[in-house]
């Protein structure tokens, strides 16, 4: 392996691993060795690999940079998004799209490099999931189901979010986008007591066990012109909440 890539974490699963790298490049082009005391910068430019031995692994359509071994590569519809129309529907409604490229057997897969952040997690049990941003959607092994949760209310169907989100189901390890750093994501728990308002531009993720809707901070069209807010997620229930609060800085 070249040797400007530095490994920063990796999450293993059956039969595959998906590693993250940050590239120790210079701003003239060239590149510094990682092993010249490489020093980590949230501005530093971004690398995943998915090691294949004899697993498998989803990943975002389009972001393959190249691809090495004996893989075997089908294209996988999201769970819930059968029919032409309903595809179209959840394409138009979610930044990520109904699809996604699967890769199994024995090799590896490099995605495009980029100044983006990463979050690389697990969900430990069949019965685990997650929700996540328009968007986030990265990576994930291959025992993981990709699908899609639909807000049925109308201020869902209305909302700048989407009309759907991804989601994530099962037991493995999984990659999502962030827009800030890791050390500059907060999670909050709820118990079940109180309430939770959040805007949606920094929502990353959350706990598919809460119950959620998009609407208006304030009831009635006019006060809810006069609060700025827009539409909001308002989240009750028991689970946890991944927030960006500095992404508007980045």
């Amino acid at each position: 392996m070249a040797d400007f890539r530095h490994l920063v974490d990796q999450a293993r699963g059956e039969g595959m691993a998906i590693e993250l790298y940050e590239l120790a490049l210079r701003k003239d082009g060239g590149h510094t060795s990682s092993t010249t005391g490489y020093v980590s910068s949230a501005y530093a430019t971004r690398q995943v690999r998915i090691v294949l031995d004899g697993g498998g692994a989803l990943l975002e359509p389009g972001a393959l940079q190249y691809a090495k071994g004996r893989l075997k590569i089908d294209v996988q519809k999201a769970q819930g998004a059968g029919g032409l129309l309903r595809r179209q529907v959840v394409s138009a409604g979610t930044g990520d799209a109904a699809f996604a490229t699967r890769y199994s057997g024995h090799g590896e897969v490099w995605t495009e490099p980029t100044r983006g952040h990463f979050v690389l997690a697990s969900m430990d049990g069949p019965e685990d999931s997650l929700i996540l941003d328009d968007g986030a959607f990265y990576a994930c092994e291959g025992t993981v189901e990709l699908g899609h949760h639909t807000h049925r209310s109308v201020s869902g169907v209305l909302s700048g979010n989407g009309l759907v989100q991804p989601k994530l189901t099962g037991r493995g390890v999984f990659i999502v986008e962030s827009p800030v750093p890791v050390e500059e994501i907060e999670a909050i728990e709820m118990d079940g007591t109180d309430e939770l308002i959040v805007d949606g531009d920094v929502m990353l993720m959350y706990s598919a066990t809460l119950t959620v809707e998009l609407r208006p901070l304030v009831s009635g069209l006019r006060n809810a012109a006069r609060s700025g807010e827009g539409l909001v997620f308002r989240f009750t229930g028991t689970g946890t909440v991944w927030l960006t609060p500095t992404a508007r800085v980045h």
